[in-house]
């Protein structure tokens, strides 16, 4: 997932990175500059380097399953 992608997985995705204090604002399913920002913050904390920076990728969306769960 990417910028300008939405539905209920981008929220699932906000709800994890807020689990983890990376995301300060409401799960509301928009793939925006914030989810953005707060998906490459992760990478770049995890070393995450072959998914595209900002990009919930493959690598990206291993890493942070492992370290959270759904809401």
């Amino acid at each position: 997932m990417r910028l300008g992608d939405s539905g209920a997985e981008v929220t699932q995705l906000q709800q994890r990175l807020a689990q983890l204090r990376l995301f300060p604002g409401t799960a509301d399913g928009e793939y925006d500059r914030m989810t953005e920002t707060a998906v490459r913050t992760y990478q770049l904390a995890r070393g995450i380097l072959t998914d595209e920076s900002g990009v919930y990728g493959t690598a990206t969306r291993a890493s942070l399953e492992s370290e959270t769960t759904t809401t």
